[in-house]
C-alpha cells in the first residue's frame, strides 16, 4: 500500500486520488486482496457510489506479479461483485501518466469507456475517467 500510494504521488502529486488505508476500512468501500503462497500478488476494492453506481478504487499488481494475470482477475472478481450487488454502472478515476499505460489497457480490455468526471472527482491533466455499463 506505502509503494502504491508513494508512486502515485510522485507522478500524479495532490492530483492522486487513492484511497489509504483508513479510506479503504470504510463502510461503503470492500477490499480483496490477492496472494501468490504467502506473497500479497494485488490488491483491489469497490466503493458504493448509491445503490446502482459502484466505484472500482486502489487497483494495484505487485511489482513482482506484474504481467501475471493477477490484475485481470481481480478486475473481474470486482466487476463480478458488483453486477451480483446489483450496479448498473462501475466507473473509476485512473491517472494520464505513462506509468498508468498497462491498467488503462486492462480497463478497456474489459469494456471500460473514457466517461466525464463522476462523484466529487475534478478533471485535472492528470487523471480520466472511465465507466462500464452493466446493464447489459
Amino acid at each position: 500500500m506505502a509503494h502504491h500510494l508513494e508512486e502515485l504521488r510522485s507522478v500524479m502529486g495532490e492530483h492522486a486520488q487513492a484511497l489509504d488505508a483508513s479510506g479503504l476500512s470504510a463502510a461503503s468501500v470492500t477490499f480483496w486482496t490477492a496472494w501468490q503462497g504467502d506473497v500479497l500478488a494485488g490488491f483491489g476494492a469497490l466503493k458504493q457510489l448509491d445503490e446502482t453506481h459502484g466505484e472500482v478504487k486502489s487497483m494495484r499488481a505487485a511489482p513482482t506479479a506484474r504481467r501475471s494475470g493477477v490484475g485481470r482477475a481481480l478486475l473481474h472478481h470486482i466487476i463480478a461483485e458488483g453486477r451480483k450487488r446489483g450496479y448498473q454502472q462501475l466507473s473509476l478515476e485512473t491517472g494520464t501518466a505513462p506509468l498508468h499505460a498497462p491498467a488503462i489497457s486492462l480497463y478497456r480490455s474489459a469494456g471500460f469507456v473514457s466517461c466525464e468526471p463522476f462523484a466529487d472527482y475534478q478533471a485535472s491533466p492528470h487523471n480520466q475517467f472511465m465507466r462500464l455499463d452493466l446493464s447489459k
